[in-house]
């Protein structure tokens, strides 16, 4: 993967279900390697077992859940795992102590980017300058408008791949712009999804 650019997953972008498989479906398409931290690993463990309690699961079908989500995220990318931060954190002085962790393991990972909606926890003055505070519409779009084809072929896999409620991938980009925001990915994705759509008729 050397050359691609890498990119950061805060827990805050990896934690709503729809938005985590659009980013890292793109990221399987080579798009960007992402990268994260056994501390953002258990973040997001923690987040998912209590989303999946709080819609009514039990303990331990939410516990199993966020395993196989874990699980299958060390499995596909092999290679997203920072290890050896643990000594900058804690010296960058953020605002907030909690997300030292974050920033250094962009550090140590050659992150371009850490993707966080918790702007105001990286200040830029206290970021090395190499490395971009995005938010996840913001990264969203910016690697779409890198290679639009795959991005959508990104969302058609998505398509594909799901089985108890089928979206085509209109309905996808549809759904990514009600809950999260992401305008400028329909406005780069849509004019590809449609000129596919009109060959195949």
């Amino acid at each position: 993967m050397g050359g691609v650019f890498a990119a950061l997953l805060d827990t805050c972008e990896l934690w709503p279900s729809l938005q985590r498989d659009f980013l890292l479906s793109m990221a399987i398409e080579g798009l960007y390697r992402p990268l994260w931290s056994e501390a953002i690993l258990q973040e997001l463990h923690r987040h998912e077992r209590y989303k999946l309690i709080d819609r009514g699961g039990e303990e331990a079908d939410a516990v199993a859940q966020a395993d196989r989500l874990l699980d299958n995220m060390r499995v596909h990318f092999a290679d997203a795992l920072v290890t050896g931060w643990e000594p900058l954190e804690g010296t960058f002085g953020l605002p907030d102590v909690d997300d030292e962790h974050v920033l250094a393991a962009a550090v140590v990972g050659g992150a371009g980017a850490i993707v966080t909606d918790n702007h105001k926890h990286f200040p830029a003055r206290l970021v090395p300058n190499d490395i971009q505070v995005l938010t996840g519409q913001e990264f969203a779009a910016n690697t779409a408008d890198v290679d639009p084809e795959r991005a959508a072929r990104a969302l058609r896999v998505m398509s594909d791949r799901r089985t108890k409620t089928k979206h085509t991938p209109h309905q996808l980009v549809q759904l990514l712009v009600a809950r999260y925001g992401i305008q400028d990915v329909a406005d780069i994705v849509l004019p590809v999804l449609d000129e596919a759509a009109a060959r195949n008729d």
